[in-house]
């Protein structure tokens, strides 16, 4: 397969790269100076595009490969894959799932925790030297919170089963009411943040989930709630989060996503009831190079007209 034409969007992973380059003809796109000679020269021999969360395949760059086959992408979300077009061209597209769901159920109950009991702000605390001249604050307690959650798909009830654990109800908003779920759901988004503590975005970004938490939904999750976001950037109304936060009308937030990363908004940097990670929802050794596993796997199997690992097109 060394003769395969490859192009990886972005850097991702070392050890993916090192494992695409010992099977392909790997061409890394940021290594690219003039993207049209390049296009112009190589396009016919790019039979396969490697994507993630940050850069897929959007229509412009599958114009420009014409012997384009299959988008595999180094995450589980796809917003940045033009799925339709994909379709309609007959590429394959595939994705990384279940491999990274577990740390990400554990980056969400971390995030609670760190939001909650002011984690961050107890370690700047101690590190300034302020814990000799005072007792650190009360913060609020998780356990036994009302926890909803937008989106009940392998993250969502991997989040939900550890939520349990610390003793907290458990509700839900989804496109449709799961019959097999034994937590409480709610059919929209504003009637789910009435009724919880913590609002958790958990759901593919999708056009009509970008900005499902807006104005109307953190109102109603009101003063005492918590956003915790571990889906997209998109989904949450920036603005509309930074002003509530800023005006007090909620009570904190945790979020490992941004609308345009890596660009976060700046009023939440002096905020101490705000937890920000940058989008490290998957980012341990183990998950990442399972994901780089999977995405090489796909590969194989396309190229060696063997059934797709995990086929989303």
């Amino acid at each position: 397969m060394e003769a395969i034409g490859v192009l990886i969007a972005c850097p991702m992973s070392s050890y993916l790269e090192q494992e695409l380059d010992k099977r392909f003809n790997l061409f890394r796109m940021w290594n690219i100076p003039q993207k049209n000679d390049f296009f112009k020269e190589n396009s016919g021999s790019i039979r396969a595009v490697v994507g993630n969360a940050s850069a897929g395949a959007d229509r412009e760059l599958i114009d420009s490969l014409p012997a384009l086959e299959i988008v595999s992408s180094f995450s589980v979300g796809l917003d940045k894959v033009d799925l339709g077009y994909c379709k309609e061209k007959g590429i394959r597209v595939t994705n990384t799932p279940d491999v990274l769901t577990e740390d990400v159920a554990d980056l969400a109950i971390g995030l609670i925790l760190a939001t909650l009991r002011g984690i961050c702000e107890c370690d700047r605390y101690v590190r300034s030297g302020l814990w000799k001249k005072g007792n650190f604050k009360l913060t609020t307690k998780f356990s036994g919170k009302r926890v909803g959650i937008i989106g009940l798909g392998r993250i969502g009830a991997a989040i939900a089963k550890r939520a349990e654990a610390f003793n907290c109800s458990i509700s839900y908003y989804s496109r449709s009411e799961k019959p097999e779920s034994k937590y409480k759901y709610f059919p929209s988004v504003v009637e789910l943040a009435s009724n919880c503590d913590i609002l958790i975005v958990a759901c593919a970004l999708t056009e009509e989930t970008r900005h499902i938490i807006n104005r109307e939904v953190i109102d109603a999750l009101g003063p005492k709630g918590y956003v915790i976001n571990i889906g997209r950037g998109p989904h949450v109304d920036e603005p509309e989060l930074v002003s509530a936060l800023v005006e007090g009308r909620l009570a904190g937030a945790g979020l490992d996503v941004f609308e345009h990363e890596p660009h976060v908004p700046e009023e939440l940097f002096g905020l101490d009831n705000v937890v920000l990670l940058p989008h490290v929802g998957s980012g341990t050794v183990e998950t990442r190079n399972a994901m780089a596993d999977l995405v090489v796997g796909n590969l194989e199997a396309h190229f060696s007209k063997k059934p797709l690992l995990t086929p989303v097109v």
